[in-house]
């Protein structure tokens, strides 16, 4: 196979015009330099291509057969290169990305909506999963990234903190008492007590705080939902655990009420994950800038 293309990019556009002349002009060369072209193609497949007549080129019938492939296999090439350049622009292409429900509804939402209208051709795959699952979708090639609830330990992901966020608890009406004033982690402890589920990075991470404390969690209710651990607290039930940035519009509307510890839970951090060796998509690439940038 001849390694130069572009000898076969100079016999096509003289096949088209039969003229060197007029390819010259077409392809920005001189006339010399596209007979010369022609003339190595010729010596390099040891056949003659053109016949060379007063009024132009004619093609040989060992012209007509090459020509017949080269003009195939340039249609391809020229696909190829309108494909590359629909994913340089973000006019095709897809973003798979791995999270949770509560960061996706709380967190996620605004900025696949706004990257969707800026780039409508780029289909998203969202991937639904725990902090732990959601690693497992990225190493394992199913997500080009994820956004988790930090901490993440992991050797083979980059991890960039994107939103700081606080735990606290929150009550219903019935205990708004306890809101006047700072209260003590043993008094809270005596509390009925609603939490995600164990699997949760946000539980593990509460849990860890209490336990380095010494004491022990025992939950009255272990929730998979956000959604519900908010309306637990709402009628009254227990005392829930949430993030308060997820909560305003609870907050708000009177729905729930701080309740102040006299020692805070340390602020934590959602945070977007990818693998290090590997390098983002475009797509990928542009949602990360889009989120860092805020």
């Amino acid at each position: 196979m001849i390694g130069n293309l572009d000898l076969y990019r100079i016999f096509n556009i003289v096949s088209q015009n039969k003229s060197f002349s007029k390819a010259a002009q077409e392809l920005y060369m001189t006339q010399s330099a596209v007979s010369q072209a022609i003339s190595k193609l010729e010596k390099e497949l040891e056949i003659l291509l053109f016949y060379r007549t007063s009024r132009g080129v004619v093609l040989t019938n060992e012209g007509k057969l090459l020509n017949e492939h080269i003009n195939s296999a340039l249609g391809i090439i020229n696909v190829a290169e309108d494909k590359i350049l629909e994913f340089k622009t973000l006019k095709t292409g897809e973003l798979r990305i791995g999270v949770g429900d509560t960061i996706s509804r709380y967190f996620l939402l605004p900025y696949l909506e706004k990257f969707h209208k800026r780039y409508p051709e780029i289909k998203l795959n969202i991937l639904n999963g725990t902090t732990t699952e959601i690693c497992d979708f990225i190493k394992s090639g199913k997500a080009d990234m994820g956004i988790c609830n930090l901490p993440v330990h992991d050797e083979h992901l980059q991890v960039i903190p994107c939103k700081e966020i606080q735990d606290v608890f929150v009550c219903g009406e019935q205990y708004k008492k306890i809101t006047e004033k700072p209260i003590r982690l043993e008094y809270l402890m005596e509390m009925p007590l609603i939490f995600l589920e164990k699997k949760s990075n946000s539980r593990m991470f509460v849990e860890n705080f209490f336990t380095k404390r010494g004491f022990h969690i025992s939950p009255v209710f272990e929730l998979g939902s956000y959604d519900l651990v908010l309306e637990f607290a709402k009628i009254n039930l227990g005392i829930s655990c949430v993030i308060k940035e997820f909560s305003r519009h609870y907050l708000e509307r009177g729905d729930v009420y701080e309740i102040k510890l006299e020692e805070e839970i340390p602020k934590r951090s959602i945070g977007i994950c990818y693998l290090k060796n590997i390098p983002l998509s475009r797509a990928a690439k542009k949602f990360v800038e889009r989120i860092n940038n805020v």
